[in-house]
């Protein structure tokens, strides 16, 4: 009988010992967190101002996002500097995470596309949702529409033969061609220019309308 009761008593002492060392290990290491989808800043200011943080041209907006002044101040933009341009790329991008929140990304109307944020919560739904049978029938169709993909590309903002004119084409946005046709200011200056074409949205241009560049 003690011979039993000790082989027992072994195997509880060891059993604890397992148990002890694995809730050990999860109290060490902890569940994983999760990854948060967030706004890709350095596209937004490609778009915005060529990737330069330090960009004043004098049009009323300043640095990589091009905050205006009372935007900038208005998000606490003055505890780092007193214009965007001013403050280095990680302070004018803890403001503009705080304009996310309060006006979503909307505030950058034209280039907050390029950000991706509006795809994040898409794409997390994506992978939730369960797959349908038919979804294998419809991978070809996927692959042509990425074959047109090029032929966009070679169209867009493509430079035209009158240098103070450009007639907007299917395809176009005001900042791709402020990029291409070298506008100074930006995209926000050739929409200043435009407004009587184009209207109060900048993110809404035609096909034949005809802008002025200069």
């Amino acid at each position: 009988m003690s011979t039993a009761y000790s082989a027992r008593s072994r195997r509880t002492a060891l059993g604890a010992v397992v148990t002890g060392a694995v809730v050990g290990v999860a109290t060490l290491f902890g569940p994983a967190a999760p990854a948060s989808a967030g706004v890709n800043w350095d596209a937004v200011a490609r778009c915005e101002s060529g990737g330069n943080w330090k960009i004043n041209t004098g049009n009323g907006y300043y640095g990589g996002l091009q905050f205006s002044r009372a935007t900038w101040n208005g998000y606490g933009g003055q505890k780092y500097a007193a214009r965007a341009d001013l403050a280095s790329r990680s302070e004018q991008i803890a403001v503009a995470e705080k304009v996310l929140r309060g006006q979503g990304i909307g505030a950058w109307p034209v280039c907050g596309k390029k950000g991706g944020s509006a795809n994040a919560a898409a794409t997390r739904s994506e992978r939730a949702a369960p797959k349908k049978a038919t979804s294998k029938k419809s991978a070809p169709k996927r692959a042509a529409t990425r074959k047109a993909a090029p032929e966009r590309a070679a169209t867009t903002a493509a430079p035209q033969p009158s240098a103070g004119t450009y007639v907007v084409r299917r395809g176009d946005t005001l900042s791709e061609i402020a990029v291409a046709q070298r506008v100074d200011g930006g995209w926000r200056a050739l929409h200043e220019r435009n407004r009587a074409v184009v209207g109060d949205d900048p993110g809404l241009i035609f096909p034949g309308q005809r802008l002025r560049l200069r």
